[in-house]
């Protein structure tokens, strides 16, 4: 059995084909993987049976519920195709895109994407290659855009368009983001992530095809996600910091800002938040991080994040499972500083007016005055769990649950312990189930208190009713054989 992480940030590592056997994805969570996220936008869904099998593999092993993250390519916008391969377009010239099929040149390419003549209009810029190329529109038509170059150098054959100032009228599920969704759910997914997320209604397809299935993440890479991040957020199950895409579509130095604020307005809306993007990005080459890396992440955490994401460090990198070990380290360094619970709570979440924020935000507030060593909580839905991680009380969290569901799903969820076991029928029954999990599982030893929180009558969702406290004596274990 895996021990419990000594930090309560989650880490999500991307695999990939340097981290695709079962022996490396094993590495990895040793090293301090959470979850672990699989990327649609690359290699194809045979693929992927693979990986999913060897997690669920590692999940038996080791005792531990484990999550995983199909991460849906979405719709991607991109000029055609070059004369040669690829074109030379110089600062303060006139460029056209169109609608001819034709290869391009350093006048001209194809855009094969009606729906922006008709959406973009003079002044509006398209950005070419992750914002490498910069155009600005000129005129617009049904057939054509003139742009001027604001900033040139070479382009090459479909590379990516981000139009940053439009919402762009296209579907947020492709045909290929169907058949992907539609493989994810076969294989049991636990989280299913939306890329390029524009608004509300982008969420519905996606959700109504889910079904409840899995956990729905919405992937904040788009300004005008930001513009209605509130609505979004009350449709899905958790979102990420998208900073790849988001950083080209805003300026550099309104990246952080726009990290703070979705990084709040999750925690205030309970559902798990990750920061993903080039957080460790030196590490795919090199052993050691870059200082302002390790920063970034140590500020992320600082921020309350749920968890980190690591992208190609993981899945392409020289050295994924330094990357893993490394994120882990921080995670730790950070939490173990004095001023780190000042921090997260820079951030308010006040409680609604419901019973169960209210004992929650009790339940917080006994373990400090009691020092408790941990909380546990029975859930069947995992909403107790996750108004308990709301609060970032300064304990671990075991979440018991008898739905290996709920248990994965948890894993993203800042400070929860999630466990996978047989349901109770009496409040007794659950107070000695509790003690007995928690020293099993060694967040506490005997002598400590433990904060336990639960709904009577079980099994009932949604009727977290009651707080209790408890004294842990070391027999408690003795001749018990739970799961």
């Amino acid at each position: 059995m895996l021990k419990p992480r000594a930090r309560k940030v989650k880490i999500l590592a991307t695999l990939g084909p340097a981290s695709s056997t079962p022996e490396m994805i094993r590495a990895l969570m040793e090293a301090g993987a959470d979850a672990f996220r699989i990327n649609m936008s690359h290699g194809e869904q045979a693929d992927k049976v693979a990986l999913v099998a060897a997690i669920r593999e590692l999940e038996k092993s080791l005792h531990r519920p484990t999550t995983i993250v199909f991460d849906l390519q979405g719709p991607k916008l991109r000029v055609g195709r070059f004369k040669g391969g690829s074109a030379m377009l110089a600062t303060g010239d006139r460029f056209v895109l169109d609608n001819n099929g034709a290869k391009g040149d350093s006048s001209r390419v194809e855009l094969p994407h009606p729906e922006l003549f008709v959406t973009l209009k003079e002044g509006d810029r398209l950005l070419i290659d992750d914002g490498k190329i910069r155009l600005k529109a000129l005129s617009v038509t049904p057939e054509r855009i003139e742009a001027e170059v604001m900033v040139g150098g070479k382009v090459s054959d479909h590379k990516g368009v981000n139009v940053p100032d439009v919402v762009v009228p296209i579907p947020a599920l492709t045909e290929k983001d169907r058949s992907d969704l539609a493989f994810a759910l076969d294989q049991g997914a636990d989280y299913v992530a939306l890329s390029f997320v524009q608004r509300p209604q982008d969420v519905a397809e996606a959700r109504e095809l889910v079904a409840g299935k899995a956990g729905l993440l919405a992937k904040i890479e788009k300004p005008q996600a930001m513009e209605r991040l509130d609505e979004i957020l009350s449709l899905v199950d958790a979102v990420m910091v998208a900073r790849g895409d988001l950083g080209v579509e805003l300026p550099p130095e309104g990246v952080p800002p726009a990290q703070n604020r979705i990084v709040a307005a999750a925690r205030q809306a309970g559902k798990p938040v990750v920061v993903a993007t080039q957080m460790l990005e030196s590490m795919i080459v090199s052993p050691t991080p870059t200082r302002a890396e390790v920063s970034d992440v140590a500020n992320a955490i600082y921020e309350g994040a749920d968890a980190v994401m690591l992208s190609a460090e993981s899945a392409a990198g020289n050295y994924p499972v330094e990357a893993v070990q490394m994120m882990d380290k921080i995670g730790r360094s950070v939490e173990a500083d004095p001023v780190y619970s000042a921090r997260i709570h820079f951030t308010e979440t006040p409680a609604e007016a419901t019973t169960a924020d209210a004992l929650s935000e009790s339940a917080a507030q006994i373990v400090r005055i009691l020092s408790a060593s941990a909380m546990a909580c029975y859930t069947s839905s995992g909403s107790t769990a996750r108004r308990i991680a709301r609060e970032r009380a300064p304990v671990p969290t075991m979440a018991m649950t008898a739905s290996l569901a709920v248990a994965r799903r948890l894993g993203l969820q800042w400070g929860v312990h999630a466990v996978h076991s047989r349901d109770v029928s009496s409040f007794e029954e659950m107070v000695g189930k509790a003690k007995r999990m928690v020293l099993r599982h060694h967040l506490a030893g005997a002598g400590d208190r433990v904060v336990i929180m639960a709904g009577v009558p079980f099994k009932t969702s949604g009727s977290t009713n009651v707080i209790h406290v408890v004294k842990l004596v070391g027999d408690e274990l003795d001749g018990h054989t739970d799961h």
